[in-house]
């Protein structure tokens, strides 16, 4: 018996971690991330305040309204959505936090009837 508690032990601490979450830091500021276009690696940048997200990709512009759920998620929804899938308001969550960036989900903030609920990664690099 004292052997399996032995065994045991490790895993309780284990169970006990919890990644960095300082979400305030990135609330607002510019940002920049990488991603993938029909397998091109491509890097754009964001500026984010308290209100809206204003993207910088792919020589394009898009403006977004931000509502914080709380410190580490908000709801996105664009400003100007020139078809029915950008009318979907996307749910941005906070993972985990270091010094200068963050790693985050998205999904669709209103899951669709009878499709799989799609969850994305991302990490994006405060640089001001």
């Amino acid at each position: 018996m004292r052997h399996r508690l032995l065994l045991l032990l490790p895993l309780f601490f284990l169970n006990c971690y919890e990644a960095e979450r300082n979400c305030t830091d990135f609330k607002t500021g510019t940002f920049e991330f990488t991603y993938t276009i029909d397998g091109v690696e491509k890097t754009g940048t964001f500026v984010r305040t308290k209100d809206y997200n204003i993207d910088y990709f792919d020589n394009k512009i898009d403006s977004a309204s931000i509502r914080w759920i709380n410190d580490c998620e908000f709801i996105q929804k664009e400003l100007h959505p020139k078809n029915k899938e950008e009318q979907k308001a996307i749910h941005f969550k906070i993972l985990s936090t270091t010094e200068d960036s963050y790693t985050f989900e998205y999904k669709l903030a209103v899951k669709e009837d009878f499709k799989k609920q799609r969850v994305e990664k991302g990490i994006a690099k405060k640089i001001k």
